[in-house]
C-alpha cells in the first residue's frame, strides 16, 4: 500500500484540518466531536441542512458545505458512520431558528445514528433518506437501496430552496421529490484501498469488472469481463432509465460521477456515450456534472445518476452555489 500518511489513526482529523484551512474563507472545522460547518455558524432564518456519512468519499459532505447547499458535515471514519452526538453538536452550531433537515444516505449505520441525533436534538427536525441507486434491492451495508451520488443532487437543490428561506416542511417534500426523481449505477474497474486494512477490499482481475459496485466497494449485480465505453454505459443507462421511467418530454440531469481514481478524461468520454444514448431515446439533456464528487477512495470506476428535472428543480439548480467542490453563479 502506498499512501500519503503519517499515523493510520490521524488520517481523518489531519485531513479535514487541511481541508478546512485551504478553504478558511467558507468553512470551520470542530473537532471534539468532530463536523465542519460554514463559517460563521447558524443562519438566523433559515433551515439548517445537515448530512454526513462515512469518509472515503470526498468531495461529499464536507466539500458541499457553504452557500447554496449544506450548513454542516459530519464524517465519521472511512466508510464508517458518524456518531449521533456529532449530528447533535453539528445541529446546535448551525440552526438558525427555523429547523433542522438531514439529508442522509441509505446505510443501516447511517440511518440509525441519525434517526438517534434526531431525538435527541431540542428543534424542529425532519429527515430525507437518498437511495437513487438501482444495482441491488439490499446489501450488507443496507436495507433497501442504497444512497450513493443522487445524494449531491438533492443537496443542491434543497440547499437552494432553504437559502431562499423555504420552510423545513417545503424543504423536506422537495427532498424526498428530488430523491424520487433521480437514479444511480456504477461500475468498477479496480477496488479501493482502506488505509486502516492496507490491502485491496476486494480481488478483481486486470479484464473484470463489478457492474453496479457500491461505493464502498461491495459488489454489485455482477462480475463481468471489460467491455467496450460504448456498451459499459448502454448497460448502466438502460438499467438506470428503466427504473427511472420518466415522461420523455421532461428535461433531464445527467452526472457522470468518478469513484477517486479515474482520468477526468474518461470520465467526459463516459457522459458522451451516455448523452448520445439519452439522446437516441429522446430524451433531451438540460444539465450536466462530471468530475470525482461521490469517491470511493481511490477506486478506479464511475457512476452514472440522472434526474427528471421540472422547472422549479432547474431553477434550484441553477441558484448561486459556492462550496469547496461547486462553485457558480446565476
Amino acid at each position: 500500500m502506498k499512501k500519503f500518511v503519517n499515523e493510520i489513526e490521524n488520517v481523518l482529523q489531519e485531513s479535514l484540518q487541511g481541508f478546512c484551512n485551504a478553504h478558511s474563507e467558507l468553512l470551520e472545522y470542530q473537532n471534539d466531536p468532530c463536523f465542519v460547518f460554514r463559517k460563521g455558524g447558524g443562519l438566523q432564518g433559515k433551515v439548517a441542512l445537515i448530512s454526513g456519512g462515512g469518509s472515503g468519499h470526498e468531495p461529499l459532505h464536507a466539500g458541499l458545505v457553504g452557500q447554496g447547499m449544506l450548513h454542516a458535515a459530519c464524517p465519521g471514519e472511512i466508510f464508517t458512520s458518524p456518531t449521533p452526538d456529532q449530528m447533535e453538536a453539528a445541529a446546535l452550531k448551525v440552526d438558525g431558528g427555523e429547523g433542522v433537515l438531514f439529508i442522509v444516505k441509505n446505510y443501516s449505520g447511517d440511518v440509525m445514528n441519525f434517526e438517534m441525533a434526531s431525538e435527541m436534538i431540542n428543534c424542529p427536525n425532519k429527515t430525507i433518506i437518498t437511495n437513487d441507486d438501482v444495482a441491488v434491492e439490499d446489501s450488507s451495508f443496507t436495507t433497501g437501496r442504497r444512497g450513493v451520488a443522487g445524494t449531491l443532487i438533492v443537496e443542491k437543490i434543497v440547499g437552494a430552496a432553504s437559502e431562499e428561506g423555504s420552510n423545513l416542511e417545503s424543504c423536506y417534500k422537495l427532498g424526498v421529490e428530488v430523491n424520487s426523481r433521480t437514479r444511480s449505477m456504477g461500475v468498477a474497474l479496480t477496488s479501493c484501498t482502506v488505509p486502516a486494512v492496507g490491502k485491496p477490499t476486494f480481488d478483481i482481475g486486470n479484464t473484470e469488472m463489478e457492474m453496479g459496485v457500491g461505493i464502498h466497494g461491495e459488489p454489485g449485480r455482477k462480475r463481468v469481463s471489460i467491455e467496450s465505453a460504448n456498451s459499459i454505459a448502454e448497460e448502466m443507462t438502460n438499467t438506470v432509465m428503466e427504473d427511472l421511467n420518466s415522461d420523455p418530454k421532461d428535461p433531464v440531469l445527467l452526472f457522470i460521477n468518478g469513484f477517486g481514481a479515474t482520468p477526468i478524461m474518461e470520465l467526459y468520454l463516459m457522459y458522451n456515450c451516455v448523452h448520445k444514448l439519452l439522446t437516441q431515446k429522446g430524451y433531451r439533456v438540460l444539465r450536466s456534472l462530471v468530475g470525482n464528487y461521490v469517491t470511493s477512495l481511490d477506486m478506479n470506476g464511475c457512476s452514472i445518476t440522472v434526474s427528471s428535472l421540472n422547472t422549479e428543480m432547474i431553477r434550484l439548480w441553477d441558484a448561486p452555489v459556492n462550496t469547496a467542490a461547486l462553485r457558480w453563479k446565476c
